[in-house]
């Protein structure tokens, strides 16, 4: 990953976020009318210091490009993990071996990690249920998968679409 950039300045965040509500409420709103407008406006002034107090400006973005990229996976992997409890859940003698791994985590506590184990819950037959400074902890309906290496190859890509920074690391 790229060392970290610094924060994007309060202001720049600030007028991008709005602009981008106020492209979202002219697409939605059903006319141009004045009184739409301000409503708006108003509506996107609120918007954009609710974001900002949410979620401030800090270094570190994604790539637009490779998360694109990322998409077609992350549906298969979705698809993939319905089918496979749905065989689990009408096949009696389909073999299960739950249990716990503890995976060791490359990402920092935050939204990249967030993100991860948003991503790894997708995965057939593992879910997230806790993490400590290094690592996360997934039940597995079946211990003899190769749950960590899916979870490795799934961090890599997770990496590739994110630019390093303070809670991107």
């Amino acid at each position: 990953m790229k060392p970290a950039s610094t924060p994007p300045s309060r202001l720049a965040t600030a007028l991008y976020r709005g602009a981008l509500l106020l492209l979202l409420w002219l697409l939605l709103m059903p006319s141009a009318k004045p009184a739409d407008l301000a409503v708006g406006l108003v509506a996107v002034a609120a918007g954009t210091f609710a974001s900002l107090r949410l979620l401030p400006p800090e270094a570190g973005h994604l790539r637009l490009g490779a998360l694109l990229g990322f998409l077609p996976h992350f549906l298969w992997q979705s698809v993939l993990a319905g089918v496979d409890v749905a065989r689990r859940a009408m096949s009696p003698r389909m073999p299960l071996r739950p249990g716990f791994i503890v995976y060791r985590v490359g990402f920092r506590p935050g939204l990249a990690r967030n993100e991860f184990a948003s991503i790894t819950s997708l995965l057939p037959g593992s879910v997230p249920v806790g993490d400590s400074e290094d690592s996360m902890v997934y039940h597995c309906l079946d211990i003899g998968e190769p749950v960590a290496e899916q979870m490795a190859a799934e961090e890599r890509r997770l990496q590739k679409a994110l630019v390093a920074g303070e809670r991107h690391d």
